[in-house]
């Protein structure tokens, strides 16, 4: 169990600092944390719903309706009607919400190539098939779960 303890302590420590590095690229641009946890979303999965989203980010409805009332303010998404059924309003990303995506996620791509600068290629590949085996892991047991 101590290697499993260790490897979570890892995980928080490496999670936390690249949460406040996020923050720190964030203040150059007009979204907040969870505007961009939501863009995120909101570009991986296409088009959903404030449900869906909500759902997504852990947030209630109510706070995603906000959320996402701001961003439409500022320009970053729109809400538009299902064509399948009109009774359901989708959040669409618009062009300059994915332009500010792109921008953060290039600039914490950025800070990682400059962390990872002295450590060999193999090790780089060998960390990131151990991360996206972990990730797989993650998704089959979350996937159990909720079969239960």
């Amino acid at each position: 169990m101590t290697k499993v303890a260790d490897v979570e302590k890892e995980l928080r420590y490496i999670a936390g600092i690249i949460k406040q590095q996020g923050r720190v690229i964030l203040n150059h641009y007009p979204i907040t944390a969870p505007q961009f946890v939501a863009l995120q979303w909101l570009l991986d999965k296409g088009n959903m719903t404030i449900g869906e989203l909500s759902n997504s980010i852990h947030l209630a409805c109510s706070t995603t309706t906000d959320l996402v009332d701001r961003m439409e303010k500022n320009e970053l998404v729109e809400r538009i009607r299902d064509p399948k059924d009109r009774r359901v309003v989708r959040i669409q990303v618009l062009d300059k919400g994915k332009q500010i995506i792109h921008e953060v996620i290039d600039k914490r791509q950025e800070y990682l190539l400059n962390v990872l600068k002295d450590v060999s290629d193999e090790d780089v590949n060998t960390l990131n098939r151990l991360l996206h085996l972990l990730h797989e892991n993650m998704l089959q047991t979350e996937q159990q779960v909720e079969e239960k």
